[in-house]
């Protein structure tokens, strides 16, 4: 009888450790406006009259069924960040259309393309406001509902066609992302800055240069999705003035072309709040070289990626799971904002003012200065605001996913690549993903960069500052580990 129980036990841990049986589902949307539509992610406004490439949604539900099962919807929108009303209209929308469905359980997350349109109006009290023609162009209202419709309706389609599946997954090295910061002798940094000069001193932080990989099968071998993270914001052509899924559409034809038309590839920003695809120095060797392959800057980002996805793929498909744990947990946390000094109050009530009576003698100047007179002029705020409360909380949503030995951990910063490799170093998961944007992005930078200053480690760049950084590495290395434990 012994011997009997021994055996029951041994099967009924082996049948726990194995996880349950996968379903995946898939759709790709169409999110591209009608034109002539304002452009989001630099501070004039620009107005796209052309489509260069199509904007998509891309989706990818995963389930396993039953007592211990779960469930995650990742879905990929080639935007610029995902504004807080666009994720609850989504999520609202999906549980009308499928009644019982969780909708925290659905992630949206943005590729960052700065050729993409604005998503945000007076409605969402943004600091980054742009003064839109209220004639003449789509307005936001009309694209926010289009896109929500959009999402929604294929976060259904993906829902409604899961199917038997097996996954593996995989990492590979490929050099995308430059730190786009640029240290000089006395300390500043600055975006972009010139590396050439006799002042240079150092690039700031550590460029991320693995691409993740997640692939997707159903039982008949036929490859369904995939999920690629790139520790680069999708900002080669970040100034056309073109609607443009930047880098994500050529890597997402290469390899349609090689795996199926109709796969799904869903495009996730890695924490990248200081990379760019910009290079920094050597730029006229690199140049020599695009110009003797006769590649251009673009072609050579997407081929990169697509080749490292391609010998991930080739390396880690004999190693497919059918039987997965899934674990997904959201957590709301909350981080102390970043405080306003007197001086950054006094300064950006200087600056705002300044642009507020250039507007006001010269309207036509408002496409040139209200998103400077709107940033600045949220620090006024914030610093009034600090007067009665001066521990002022920012509230934000983490979520991390156990997929058999890895973990996908989410956040809604442009959160620099330093706390990424915290995360990733210390997860005790065979590969840990980290998926930025997944949110209203603003740039989550470390302490060194804060002591540096320049865009992006200003206080107009940040609601949350190092200390709130540290903080969210650390709760979501927690739910990393009450996942594992699980």
């Amino acid at each position: 009888m012994k011997k009997l129980i021994w055996i029951g036990l041994f099967i009924l841990i082996s049948v726990s450790s194995k996880g349950a049986e996968l379903f995946v589902g898939r759709a790709s949307v169409d999110i591209t406006p009608d034109l002539p539509v304002a452009l989001m992610g630099q501070f004039h406004l620009r107005v796209a009259h052309e489509v260069n490439t199509p904007l998509s949604a891309n989706i990818i539900a995963l389930e396993t069924p039953g007592a211990e099962g779960d469930t995650v919807v990742f879905v990929s929108c080639d935007l610029v960040y995902i504004p807080t009303q666009i994720w609850t209209k989504v999520r609202e929308e999906v549980m009308n259309l499928l009644p019982g469905f969780r909708g925290q359980k659905i992630i949206l997350n943005a590729t960052h393309t700065h050729t993409s349109p604005v998503i945000e109006d007076e409605s969402d009290n943004p600091s980054f406001l742009y003064k839109l023609p209220a004639i003449g162009m789509t307005q936001v209202d009309t694209y926010r509902a289009f896109i929500v419709n959009q999402i929604a309706r294929g976060i259904v389609m993906a829902w409604e066609s899961r199917e038997r599946g097996v996954m593996s997954w995989g990492l590979r090295r490929a050099a995308v992302p430059y730190n786009r910061r640029v240290v000089y002798q006395d300390g500043e940094a600055v975006m972009y800055g010139d590396a050439t000069t006799p002042d240079f001193k150092n690039i700031e932080g550590y460029e991320d240069h693995d691409i993740h990989s997640l692939f997707f099968w159903n039982l008949e071998g036929k490859v369904l999705a995939m999920a690629i993270e790139v520790a680069c914001p999708a900002q080669e052509v970040e100034g056309d003035t073109r609607i443009d899924a930047d880098y994500w559409h050529p890597v997402r034809k290469e390899l349609q072309k090689k795996y199926g038309t109709d796969v799904v590839i869903s495009g996730w920003i890695g924490a990248a709040g200081d990379q760019a695809p910009h290079p920094i120095y050597r730029k006229k060797a690199l140049e020599r070289m695009r110009d003797l392959s006769q590649t251009s800057r673009m072609e050579d980002i997407a081929q990169r990626i697509s080749d490292a996805v391609s010998r991930t793929y080739d390396i880690v498909k004999n190693d497919k799971f059918e039987d997965v744990k899934l674990s997904h947990e959201m957590r709301k946390i909350e981080l102390p904002m970043r405080i306003v000094t007197v001086d950054e109050y006094i300064e950006s009530k200087r600056i705002s003012d300044d642009a507020a009576k250039q507007i006001e003698m010269d309207p036509a100047k408002s496409d040139q200065l209200h998103t400077r007179m709107t940033w600045y002029g949220d620090i006024v705020k914030r610093y009034e605001h600090q007067k009665t409360n001066p521990n002022p909380q920012y509230e934000t949503e983490i979520h991390v996913i156990r997929l058999g030995d890895i973990v996908i951990c989410t956040n809604q910063f442009e959160l620099f690549t330093d706390y990424g490799i915290q995360m990733q170093a210390r997860s005790p998961a065979l590969q840990t993903i980290v998926v930025q944007l997944a949110g209203p992005g603003t740039y989550l930078p470390t302490e060194k960069a804060v002591r540096g200053g320049g865009y992006s480690a200003v206080c107009q760049s940040n609601s949350v500052g190092p200390e709130g950084g540290q903080i969210l590495v650390s709760e979501t290395l927690e739910l990393i580990d009450d996942v594992w434990e699980k």
